[in-house]
């Protein structure tokens, strides 16, 4: 080989190892940005980006895992079932292929109520026949006509399934010391009957084809205002009804795989009943975790209290099973509204003048991606929205306590509306799989919001909030190499990263 041959020999296996390299780096650096924008985007992909000076640095950890996800949903109530046995067939599989369909949101976790609750369309009970302590009467009939259809319909639909915990608003009257639906207590008498309500519910609902999940044992059992179904325990009361009645009637039954969820109310509560459920190993040991609603606040996340309830019981599972914007009626078919700061929580109009702060007028998207990145960067698991479909008004609901879902359906005219809190709730529930685990991040601008979790067939997601009204640039770090893009003003991104 002559020294010009040579030469050229070796510069073709460089330029071919270079290639080689700049292939493999191409492909470790792969990604997909999903938006959802004031502008307009509805999880739309961006492929073009504009640039700025200067960038935000967001540096993901893959190494560093924090909590398992158990997943992200909504509610299945009746007012959502009744309201989907209104529209014709193919509105109705248009909704529920959406929440559950492969190409849709993914729904992984679920909710329902067992017994009435306000947003069913009358006061009732599974266990009708007072003084019948053994149940022989027990009968979830009232289902059949609407919310086991859509259940069993949304299974159908969903190929990867999900998973379906049951909470009551109340036992049966006859059960409490206030013989009403609305307060009052389960008298000590009625301890055992209502330990078996649970196993029963899920025997009911097994023969109908449904598996149960597990349960939350209350729906907010500190009380409501006297508005609704209730049911009030404290926290060392629930702590017993868990320990010596509910947990073994549930593990003699052969149901100890069910799940059980303390508490279910406001986070800014979470410390007492913590205290109580995680107290000793004999008081903790049905419990599998802690429910948590966001109403003490739709804006503060309450970090110490999360903070405090995932070290006080590391391996319990810490789920927000209840969300939504109420108080208002929503708004038909005007995506802006979503996006502006003139909807009010429930506590308003109410709040003393030193907690306003905690209800301030808020758009309802910031609500929601706000609060899910906050959960999910303070040890929460799983993250539900309330009811699935509602109507023009809010409802339907026996107490008239309006409230907005995701999906909006007139049904006099068999038009939906796919509210942008649709497409903020699918930036997590279609790219944040059950059994991801979130990463740790380091997040430059303290203006942005950042989630990140890998997926259990090692994809990472990374969910990026910019309430600003500022577009900004971002370098997205992993592994050494830098992905860069941009972020909208007032947009909400999901970015999917390649095995």
């Amino acid at each position: 080989m002559n020294k010009r041959v040579y030469i050229v020999f070796i510069l073709a296996v460089l330029l071919s190892a270079s290639c080689i390299k700049q292939k493999e780096k191409s492909d470790m650096m792969r990604f997909e940005v999903f938006e959802t924008s004031k502008k307009g985007n509805k999880l739309s992909k961006v492929t073009n980006f504009k640039r700025s000076d200067s960038a935000v640095s967001i540096v993901l950890k893959p190494e560093s895992t924090l909590q398992t996800i158990t997943g992200f949903g909504g509610a299945f109530t009746e007012a959502s079932a009744h309201l989907l046995n209104q529209l014709s067939k193919g509105n109705r599989d248009t909704i529920l292929k959406a929440y559950f369909a492969k190409d849709g949101a993914r729904y992984s976790l679920t909710r329902t109520h067992m017994n009435s609750c306000d947003f069913s369309l009358s006061n009732y009970s599974y266990t009708p026949v007072e003084g019948d302590k053994t149940l022989e009467h027990f009968s979830v009939e009232e289902d059949k006509d609407d919310l086991i259809p859509m259940i069993k319909d949304a299974m159908a639909v969903s190929e990867d399934g999900f998973k379906l915990f049951g909470s009551p608003w109340t036992a049966a009257p006859w059960m409490k010391d206030n013989n009403s639906w609305v307060g009052g207590k389960l008298l000590p008498e009625y301890y055992d009957t209502w330990a078996l309500f649970f196993s029963k519910y899920a025997d009911a609902y097994k023969a109908e084809g449904i598996d149960i999940w597990g349960f939350t044992v209350e729906n907010e059992p500190m009380g409501n205002g006297n508005n609704w179904e209730s049911m009030h325990y404290t926290p060392d009361e629930m702590t017993n009804f868990v320990q010596n009645h509910l947990g073994p009637k549930l593990e003699a039954d052969g149901k100890g795989d069910l799940k059980i969820l303390g508490f279910d109310q406001n986070r800014a509560h979470l410390k007492d009943w913590v205290d109580s459920m995680y107290k000793t190993e004999a008081s903790s040991k049905y419990f599998d975790g802690t429910a948590i609603h966001w109403y003490d606040s739709t804006y503060e996340i309450f970090p110490q209290e999360l903070q405090d309830a995932h070290h006080k019981a590391p391996d319990k599972l810490l789920i927000q099973t209840e969300a939504c914007v109420d108080s208002e009626i929503p708004k038909w078919q005007d995506d802006a509204w979503y996006w502006r700061k003139e909807a009010t929580d429930w506590g308003y109009d109410w709040a003393t003048e030193e907690n306003k702060y905690l209800h301030p007028k808020y758009a309802p998207v910031n609500r929601y991606a706000r609060d899910i990145i906050g959960c999910l960067n303070n040890w929460v698991d799983g993250w539900v929205d309330w009811n699935m479909v509602l109507d023009i008004q809010g409802g339907p609901n026996w107490f008239k306590n309006w409230c907005v879902a995701p999906v909006i359906v007139d049904t006099d005219k068999d038009e939906v509306y796919f509210t942008p809190l649709y497409y903020t709730m699918a930036h997590f529930s279609k790219y944040i799989r059950p059994e991801a685990q979130i990463i740790t991040l380091e997040n430059s601008d303290n203006d942005l919001m950042v989630t990140a979790a890998k997926n259990p067939d090692n994809t990472i997601a990374v969910v990026i909030f910019n309430e600003t009204e500022t577009p900004k640039s971002i370098n997205l770090l992993l592994n050494e190499n830098t992905m860069e893009f941009s972020i909208d003003a007032k947009a909400i991104q999901t970015v999917v990263i390649p095995n």
